[in-house]
C-alpha cells in the first residue's frame, strides 16, 4: 500500500433543459461551477457511471444521460471525461473532509475523536458506495490522472490522525514510543481494508457495525499499557 492509498463516496437524476438560465458561461471559474446544482449532479452521475462501468469504459453520453442533461451541457462544466474524474475527486475530497473535521472536533479527548473519525469514515463510504468503488479502483492502480487529488486526500487524513495521536500521547492514553508515520499508515490501512472487504461482499452487511471493534483493536495496539480508556 502506498502513502497515497485511500478509498474512500446517492445520486439524484432529474431532467433539465440545456437552455436553463443557471447554466454557467464556459469561462466561469471552477469555484462558481462548484456552487451550481447541475455541476454537482453531473459529478454524482459520473460517480455512478464510473463505479458501474469503470472509468475507461464509461462515456460522456452515459454520464449526461444519468445526470439528465444533454451531452453538450457536460462541456459547459468540464473539458473532457478526464476532467470530470479529476474534479470528482477534488469535490469529494473537500466534501468528505469538511465532515471529518466537524466530527473530530466534536470529540471529547483523543480516544473519542479517533472513534468518531473511524465511525464517520465508514458511515460516509457506506452512504456513498459509488464513490467508494471509484476511489478504490483509481487508488489501487494509482491513476496518473488523479494522483494529485489522491495525495491531497491522504495528506489531509494523515494530518487528522497525527493530531489525534499527538493529543492522545499528551493525555497519556497513547504510547509515546511510537513511530508516528507508521502509526498513520497502520490506521489508514486498517480502515481501508475494512471498507474493501465490505465492497467485495457486495455491501451485504452494515459497515458501520465494524467501527467499534476496529477502534478497539487499534487502541489495543497503540494505547498506553495499563491505561483503561472509556468505550
Amino acid at each position: 500500500m502506498n502513502d497515497c492509498s485511500f478509498i474512500i463516496v446517492e445520486y439524484k437524476e432529474s431532467s433539465l433543459n440545456i437552455s436553463d438560465q443557471n447554466i454557467p458561461d464556459q469561462n466561469m471559474g471552477r469555484t462558481a461551477n462548484q456552487s451550481n446544482d447541475k455541476y454537482r449532479r453531473i459529478l454524482d452521475a459520473a460517480g455512478a457511471v464510473f463505479s458501474r462501468r469503470g472509468f475507461y469504459q464509461a462515456t460522456v453520453s452515459e454520464i449526461a444521460r444519468a445526470a439528465g442533461v444533454a451531452d453538450g451541457t457536460i462541456y459547459l462544466y468540464f473539458k473532457s471525461k478526464d476532467d470530470i474524474l479529476v474534479q470528482f475527486f477534488h469535490f469529494k475530497t473537500k466534501q468528505v473532509f469538511t465532515r471529518f473535521r466537524e466530527e473530530v472536533d466534536r470529540g471529547d479527548g483523543a480516544v473519542d475523536k479517533l472513534k468518531r473519525l473511524i465511525r464517520h469514515h465508514l458511515a460516509a463510504f457506506q452512504a456513498d458506495r459509488h464513490m467508494a468503488i471509484v476511489y478504490q479502483a483509481e487508488t489501487r492502480r494509482y491513476s496518473r490522472l488523479v494522483q494529485d487529488q489522491i495525495r491531497e486526500m491522504a495528506s489531509l487524513y494523515f494530518e487528522l490522525l497525527a493530531e489525534i495521536v499527538e493529543q492522545g500521547q499528551q493525555e497519556g492514553v497513547i504510547r509515546k514510543d511510537l513511530y508516528l508515520g507508521l502509526v498513520k499508515r497502520f490506521l489508514l490501512g486498517a480502515v481501508e481494508e475494512v471498507i474493501s472487504t465490505w465492497l467485495m461482499s457486495g455491501g451485504k452487511y452494515d459497515l458501520v457495525t465494524m467501527a467499534d471493534p476496529l477502534a478497539d483493536l487499534i487502541l489495543r495496539g497503540i494505547g498506553t499499557p495499563g491505561v483503561t480508556v472509556d468505550s
